[in-house]
């Protein structure tokens, strides 16, 4: 593609660096917008400055990518309420053996779920359950933070909808969902071991600390424990006699409100009950003021046979209070338990359904039917069986990440326009093909650093249509191959830095805002893993695909 004319092209280098800046810095102090914004502000001035007209920037815009993007959302949401995640963070801490299999359990639950529900949601969700597993064990944050963050990108490059330069990939090069998956899956497992690897030998010394000081706390816990349950006393009874009417009265009022309106057809059994109580109490009261008239004519011996007798009447009473209370307990908790069976009963009822809409969503993939049409029918399949408004779960739904991808879009087609990406290209693309080893490995040099530099999503929207020609002329299969090479080192480029991809930078916030077990996973520590571990990921993973 020939180069447009100098005013296009500087217009349009302006209008996609003020893009690039809000999109990589979101709160920079000139004009802290933010990335929505930014994308906005960058598709908008490239109609301004004329790059594209009106009718370009609309037809810019990739409707199946955003459909895609929107069923999948709206499938997590339902999900999460489904208790997904909930499952999924209760796997991190069931018999557990200690710091190290933690870590193998989180880089594997968040590879898998990512995979599956896509990075980003993953990491919002598990970052909590991993603060307060850590906090609880006494153990260091920060290796499981890296773990999660590093094993989700990772783990999402094994299918299309695991992250969102792999949806724009799928619908780009219409590889099938199942070709793609088993393209990359090799890659993707043999690169969460190493990435397991990596964080163990780093952190060995830390995590073997780590264990030793949990191990002492444990043992301190189950000590005291045992302290504390030889100090069980028994509960000493409370003065049923003292208590008078009105307060009887009360609990019952408490009890019968307590019970749920399927309790209305037995107000007339409580009444019956209070009554008894009632007249009991008038009972007591006259049997006593007797006991008291007659006392003051008898004699001293006397007085004791009346005060003994006195002392059974009231024990009677409250055992028939005792009885009745009993018996409106018991029938309370049976309207109750009752209740509460069927509604956990339509519960797991729909959670099935959740699950199995799911299941159905993935083996449509598999099967090759359009990708963005699936999801949205899952979603909308998912809306009908909640039987309720929607409008909360679609709430949740990110509008500003679809957003950002329609502002992107408009200013990505504008700058591939000015000729730029074209004359890059050409320049690198003799020593960029894919035929020998020297090749893919310029090629994938070039993609991480232009995922680190402009982001991955924008690498794949400049590079994918290039770099599938250049491969498609040597080949079908290799253009295929050159596909699955990019979506392989544009998502694990994102483990090099904090900046590198979007799940890094949810798990920082996260642990930072998190109420109770807040933390600050610092650019350095992060760059110090980040670095190695994407090396070595990246160039195993180039001998796997194929």
């Amino acid at each position: 593609m020939a180069m447009a004319p100098t005013v296009k092209v500087v217009l349009g280098s302006v209008a996609f660096a003020i893009f690039w800046v809000l999109a990589v810095f979101p709160s920079v102090p000139f004009l802290p917008v933010g990335r929505t914004a930014g994308s906005l502000l960058g598709a908008m001035l490239m109609v301004v400055f004329g790059v594209l007209t009106p009718d370009q920037a609309f037809a810019a815009i990739d409707l199946p990518i955003l459909g895609l993007l929107f069923g999948t959302m709206v499938v997590s949401v339902y999900l999460e309420r489904a208790d997904m995640f909930e499952y999924l963070g209760k796997l991190l801490s069931w018999k557990s053996k200690g710091a190290r299999d933690l870590l193998c359990r989180v880089s594997v639950i968040s590879a898998i779920s990512s995979a599956l529900f896509t990075n980003d949601t993953s990491c919002v969700v598990l970052t909590e359950f991993i603060l307060k597993i850590t906090r609880q064990h006494n153990l260091p944050p920060h290796p499981f933070l890296l773990a999660l963050a590093s094993s989700a990108n990772i783990g999402s490059s094994a299918t299309p909808i695991g992250n969102p330069q792999n949806l724009v990939i799928a619908v780009q090069s219409k590889i099938a969902f199942g070709s793609f998956v088993f393209g990359i899956l090799p890659a993707m497992l043999v690169g969460v071991v190493v990435n397991i690897l990596i964080l163990m030998c780093m952190y060995w010394k830390l995590l073997s600390s780590a264990q030793k000081d949990e191990e002492d706390a444990t043992a301190e816990v189950v000590g005291d424990g045992d302290v504390i349950s030889h100090r069980f006393s028994p509960a000493t009874m409370s003065h049923l006699t003292s208590l008078n009417s009105q307060e009887w009265n009360s609990r019952l009022e408490s009890v019968s409100m307590q019970s749920s309106p399927r309790m209305n057809g037995q107000v007339n059994h409580v009444e019956t009950l209070r009554n008894r109580i009632n007249s009991t109490e008038n009972e007591t009261h006259s049997d006593s003021s007797g006991v008291y008239e007659s006392a003051r004519n008898s004699s001293a011996s006397k007085e004791i046979t009346n005060d003994s007798s006195s002392q059974k009447r009231d024990e009677t009473v409250s055992s028939r209070r005792i009885e009745s209370m009993d018996r409106l307990g018991d029938l309370s908790s049976m309207q109750l338990s009752s209740g509460d069976f069927a509604t956990k009963w339509k519960r797991m009822l729909w959670k099935s359904c959740v699950y199995l809409v799911t299941i159905g969503m993935l083996i449509a993939f598999f099967l090759g039917l359009n990708m963005s049409w699936t999801a949205l029918t899952a979603a909308l399949a998912l809306v009908v069986l909640d039987f309720k408004d929607a409008q909360p779960c679609l709430e949740k739904v990110s509008y500003s990440l679809l957003i950002f991808f329609c502002g992107m879009f408009i200013t990505v087609d504008g700058f591939n326009k000015t000729g730029i990406p074209s004359a890059l290209w050409d320049f690198m693309e003799p020593y960029a093909r894919i035929d020998h080893t020297a090749g893919i490995v310029i090629l994938a040099l070039v993609i991480l650093v232009l995922s680190n530099v402009a982001s991955n999503v924008p690498t794949v929207l400049l590079l994918g249509g290039r770099v599938a020609v250049s491969a498609g002329a040597i080949s079908a299969a290799d253009e295929k191959k050159a596909w699955l090479i990019l979506a392989w080192v544009s998502t694990v480029a994102g483990n090099l830095s904090l900046l590198g991809s979007a799940a890094n930078l949810i798990v920082c916030e996260q642990a930072h805002r998190a109420p109770h077990f807040g933390y600050d996973l610092s650019f350095w520590k992060h760059l110090k893993f980040g670095v190695p571990s994407t090396i070595i990921i990246t160039s195993i993973g180039l001998a796997l695909i194929r």
